[in-house]
């Protein structure tokens, strides 16, 4: 099957399964290596993309439901997305697998709730694991970037 959609701005048109994950189309038709693989199941969050701006898992979100849609990956924040620059300024990356994923998340929630509370925060991330548990630290670059322009 044919579709085509977005990444991070640029139209893309691959030609797989339509059951086929979007992360493995990500990572291995186009080569956005960001986006990890966790668990395969949308239950880590370290495959979290934008989907049309929706915060998704892209191991359960098939390709054959994206046909037009706009896709962002972590490479589509720029290297410079105020959530980047929070995470970089409160060293938060401990081993850094998760970091993409969480950053996705995070971005998500700042682009809908400007001043999150730690509770706003807690519910919002809780899809995301961190095995080295630096929670309170993207708790703090989460506060940290919201207050960024």
């Amino acid at each position: 099957m044919k579709v085509s959609f977005k990444v991070n701005g640029k139209s893309e048109t691959v030609e797989v399964s339509a059951d086929t994950p979007l992360l493995w189309v990500l990572r291995d038709t186009l080569g956005y290596t960001g986006t990890k693989f966790g668990c395969g199941k949308a239950l880590c969050g370290a495959c979290t993309v934008h989907l049309n701006g929706r915060a998704v898992r892209s191991c359960q979100t098939q390709i054959g439901s994206i046909a037009g849609a706009d896709v962002t990956t972590i490479e589509g924040l720029g290297g410079n997305h105020k959530v980047q620059r929070a995470w970089e300024a409160l060293d938060v990356p401990q081993c850094g697998y998760c970091q993409p994923g969480q950053m996705m998340s995070a971005s998500a929630l700042l682009s809908t709730n400007k001043n999150p509370s730690d509770e706003d925060i807690d519910a919002f991330m809780s899809g995301n694991l961190c095995r080295c548990g630096t929670y309170p630290r993207i708790r703090a670059a989460i506060k940290a970037a919201a207050k960024m322009s």
